[in-house]
């Protein structure tokens, strides 16, 4: 989890407390933070401080009904939500022109209020960010701790979110899967049905993985095989360039490990070489994927 992420996961809890919350209900709600204590501390202190400094009415408050007193922290909806923003002209029409150049999909209210949009856009759109309806939902779970449910591929699934990020044109979620006893990764548009909330999460926060850091074949919910995959040594230099350190062979060609996910894009990936590449194993999955090309021509 990045400093940023962190920030605004910190930000939902405080503003979604009823109650003031300590640093460490804190620090299991939003993970992210180190495990030593003194490390901890150090963090939490600078996040604080970013969190003034951005202008966030961070309030000390001591916890009720706790003795010795305890201080905890809470953000006041009110004064986070002011009396209005104002804008110098230039910084106006600098947001103005973010918003027309990246759409945010949805609701459309927040730029209009502060004056970042008039209803219609000029010039051409670099891209368009979808906003889907279970985004609120998932975003809210995981700043809180709160496990989930909904279906996915046609099976209904309970999950811990840790983490929900926009790579690649789509956001993803990453979790905790009850059913499997395993982190997984969805694309939230794939979801089948809504999200749910589903009590406490229980399962501490894991190693938080980044759709940005992962290839395609890695992408998927279910679990990975590993596979090998020999590439000639015309194309090796190709190969490593895409996958990094691999191990070389006595040809000069190179044997690839992957783990894949997401068969598909597995089979996209090797075909880039064309005849250049062969699947070596698992059995099965070799099998498969020549079945798969026999069945192509």
């Amino acid at each position: 989890m990045d400093k940023l992420e962190r920030l605004l996961n910190l930000t939902a809890a405080l503003l979604d407390a009823d109650r003031p919350l300590t640093a460490d209900q804190l620090r299991v709600r939003i993970g992210g933070y180190p495990e030593a204590r003194e490390s901890f501390r150090r963090t939490f202190e600078r996040d604080k401080d970013d969190l003034r400094s951005l202008g966030v009415p961070l309030r000390v408050e001591t916890v009720p009904g706790v003795d010795p007193p305890i201080d905890g922290y809470r953000i006041d909806r009110d004064e986070y939500a002011g009396s209005g923003l104002h804008f110098e002209p230039d910084e106006l029409a600098a947001l103005n022109f973010a918003t027309n150049l990246v759409h945010v999909e949805g609701d459309e209210t927040g730029p209009i209020k502060i004056g970042a949009a008039g209803g219609s856009t000029t010039g051409e759109q670099l891209g368009r960010v979808p906003f889907p309806d279970a985004l609120s939902t998932l975003i809210s779970a995981a700043a809180d701790r709160q496990a989930v449910s909904f279906v996915y591929n046609g099976e209904e699934r309970t999950v811990e979110p840790w983490r929900v990020s926009f790579s690649r044109g789509h956001w993803y979620l990453h979790g905790w899967d009850r059913n499997r006893a395993a982190d997984r990764l969805y694309r939230v548009d794939r979801l089948g049905s809504d999200v749910r909330l589903a009590g406490r999460a229980n399962e501490p926060v894991g190693i938080v993985a980044d759709p940005l850091e992962l290839r395609s074949w890695e992408l998927g919910d279910g679990p990975a095989t590993e596979a090998t995959v020999r590439v000639d040594p015309d194309q090796a230099a190709y190969a490593r360039f895409l996958l990094g350190d691999v191990e070389r062979g006595d040809d000069g060609s190179i044997i690839a490990t992957l783990q894949v996910r997401n068969v598909e894009a597995f089979r996209s990936f090797v075909l880039s070489f064309l005849e250049h590449a062969e699947v070596i194993g698992p059995p099965q999955l070799r099998a498969e994927f020549v079945t798969w090309l026999e069945a192509q021509t």
